[in-house]
């Protein structure tokens, strides 16, 4: 068997070559997932609590609390 049929390892900067395909490789993952985090849950929750609060009263709110008895320091009318 001769040297020539098989190719020799590479033995010098192995080490970084695949860091730095790895390190590519999660930073474009991570980016990937906070796009889709902030698209999937993010803005439409955002949406659902201005949503909630344009219309919100929270006298009203308070009123119909304190005549089901849940404050003890504010009794029922």
């Amino acid at each position: 068997m001769s040297s020539a049929l098989l190719p020799k390892p590479q033995m010098r900067r192995l080490l970084a070559r695949r860091m730095k395909f790895h390190l590519f490789g999660a930073f474009f993952v991570s980016v990937g997932c906070a796009a889709l985090y902030k698209f999937v849950i993010a803005d439409p929750r955002k949406r659902a609590y201005a949503e909630f609060y344009k219309n919100y009263d929270p006298m009203k709110d308070f009123e119909a609390m304190r005549a089901a008895g849940v404050f003890e320091s504010a009794p029922p009318k």
